[in-house]
């Protein structure tokens, strides 16, 4: 069997359920390194990191020590992601597979986009981005079930989640601005709105390059609601009055007609406005066309036997990182350059059913 050496690029939520796999399922990936953000990771073994027998292989904060790992791919899952970075390890010649951006490198910056593939060139290396959404659920999911039309009129793929029991409230708070005054929450209202609007733009612009729907633009919209009373979060307390919900909608428009829609109602401490739509929680996708499709897709930890709300949350992460993971033999055997979710063979499960 061959064995692809791996390095894993940062062990929050998501780089935790990638190192675990790796370690516990993949006999065909090796784990030889780990970069860390953060002193008191430095210099631990990996596998104590995320709770397994230690590996021989010590987590380091300092790039210039991944760079001159000899390994395959890296899977990149920062919260903010650094292009120089990135641009360094495919110039090392190692792949790229990433949750945390690039899902349609035609759309990004044109900056950006010529220094990633000119790295990618030099180190005859390979970049992939795919996630949950973005990724599979508003890239590749979309895409197959396009594979039963015969003409698309539109799309639209609606999540509904409340993020109260995310425990990774520096997004929620930090990034996302629950809790802050309505009239803050704008797409460019801080470095990490803007990040993630941006994220959702490019998705929405694959879907329709990829689909022929020859949109003009895609706009950003953001309605921010306050809470009706407080809310304590973990530590966090969203003050009456404050953002508890945000819904957010992504249009890519022909002539101004919306074709492909992607958009989120994302709410904390179980505020929901009644004058918002109200799909199921998860995710919904519509097409209308010939013929009209619907599916509804909802992650949990399991749906017959009991489970604890931290491992229902924790689902969305394994989710999350097992589409990475298991594309990484696809990014490896990739030409050099962006192989996006529409270029990459059908990704699927390498452990399935263990047998």
């Amino acid at each position: 069997m061959s064995v692809l050496r791996v390095i894993q690029w940062a062990t929050g939520g998501v780089g935790t359920e990638m190192v675990t796999t790796i370690l516990d399922h993949r006999p065909d990936l090796q784990l030889v390194g780990a970069r860390v953000y953060s002193d008191a990771k430095r210099g631990v073994d990996v596998g104590t990191l995320v709770g397994r027998q230690p590996i021989g292989v010590e987590a380091t904060t300092d790039v210039e020590e991944i760079l001159a790992l000899d390994a395959d791919c890296v899977l990149y899952a920062p919260q903010f992601t650094d292009i120089d970075d990135v641009c360094r390890l495919l110039e090392s010649g190692k792949n790229v597979a990433t949750p945390s951006f690039l899902f349609h490198p035609r759309r990004i910056a044109e900056h950006d986009r010529d220094r990633l593939l000119a790295a990618c060139q030099k180190g005859g290396a390979t970049v992939h981005g795919s996630g949950l959404n973005p990724g599979n659920l508003s890239g590749v999911l979309p895409l197959a079930l396009s594979g039963m039309s015969r003409t698309i009129e539109k799309l639209t793929l609606q999540e509904r989640a409340d993020w109260s029991l995310w425990e990774s409230t520096e997004i929620t708070f930090d990034g996302m601005w629950f809790g802050r005054p309505v009239e803050d929450i704008t797409a460019t209202g801080n470095d990490f709105l803007a990040f993630n609007s941006g994220l959702f733009t490019e998705q929405t612009w694959f879907l329709a390059d990829a689909l022929n729907a020859g949109i003009d633009e895609v706009t950003v919209s953001v309605e921010a609601v306050p809470a009706t009373r407080d809310h304590q979060i973990f530590d966090h307390l969203v003050q009456a009055g404050t953002t508890a919900g945000q819904r957010w909608s992504w249009a890519g428009r022909r002539a101004g007609e919306p074709l492909v829609e992607i958009e989120t109602l994302w709410t904390v401490g179980g505020d929901y406005p009644p004058h918002w739509p109200t799909p199921r929680d998860g995710w919904t996708m519509t097409i209308e066309g010939e013929p009209s499709m619907q599916t509804h897709f909802f992650c949990l930890a399991s749906f017959s036997r009991p489970a604890s709300i931290e491992e229902h949350v924790r689902s969305a992460l394994v989710a999350v990182a097992l589409q990475v993971v298991n594309a990484v033999p696809a990014v490896c055997a990739a030409p050099p350059g962006f192989a996006t979710m529409a270029d990459l063979p059908l990704i699927r499960s390498y452990t399935g059913f263990g047998n």
